[in-house]
């Protein structure tokens, strides 16, 4: 599977933030990206039972629908505490308007129920790259840390301003957003993706 410079790949994705960082990841390597919003592709029901699952389903689907290669991306937090949910639920815990208000506060009720106060949790990303009726290859990445309440900032999306990162003080709502793309799961999940060199200059 090879991607030469100039190629068009659909991110099959509607989250307008997922699909932002993306295209920031995508930038430096000459791919023209567009969003399957943007081409009115309708999302798959995500029946996977993983994040790699969810991930194949959605880049099969928008490479087929599109005739185009598409990336998708499936990714959640899995807070060890409440046994790795949300995990793979993660959107859906934040109801039909992908309020994440909602299930950050779900996330923070639970805890205290359980009379958990230094929360670990990981976000888990699952990247595949699929070619419209043919290969698919799908790469994982984890970022691990801790979770703080109440949610701080409002550079990112999802979960961000509830997840502190190993190493760091600030949430991913906090951080600037070029560091978050230098250390997130997506990021790690994406240079496995370039290291295993399927964007080439040309063929």
């Amino acid at each position: 599977m090879k991607l030469p410079r100039g190629s068009m790949l659909v991110v099959a994705s509607h989250n307008p933030g997922k699909v932002r960082e993306i295209k920031a990841l995508l930038g430096p390597h000459g791919i023209e990206p567009l969003s399957a919003g943007s081409l009115g592709l309708p999302e798959p029901e995500e029946t996977g039972l993983t994040f790699a699952a969810n991930a194949e389903l959605k880049a099969r689907a928008a490479a087929d629908a599109s005739r185009h290669a598409a990336l998708a991306d499936d990714s959640g937090l899995s807070v060890d505490a409440l046994d790795g949910a949300p995990g793979i639920y993660s959107a859906r815990w934040a109801g039909p308007a992908k309020d994440f208000r909602i299930a950050m506060a779900r996330i923070e009720k639970e805890l205290k129920e359980k009379g958990v106060s230094d929360a670990k949790a990981h976000f888990t990303c699952a990247l595949s790259l699929a070619l419209p009726h043919g290969e698919m290859q799908t790469f994982l990445g984890e970022v691990h840390g801790q979770l703080t309440f109440p949610p701080r900032g409002n550079r990112g999306f999802g979960y961000d301003p509830i997840f502190i990162a190993n190493g760091m003080d600030e949430t991913f709502g906090e951080i600037d957003p070029q560091i978050k793309h230098a250390m997130s799961h997506r990021a790690k999940a994406f240079e496995k993706l370039l290291h295993s060199g399927i964007f080439v200059e040309s063929l």
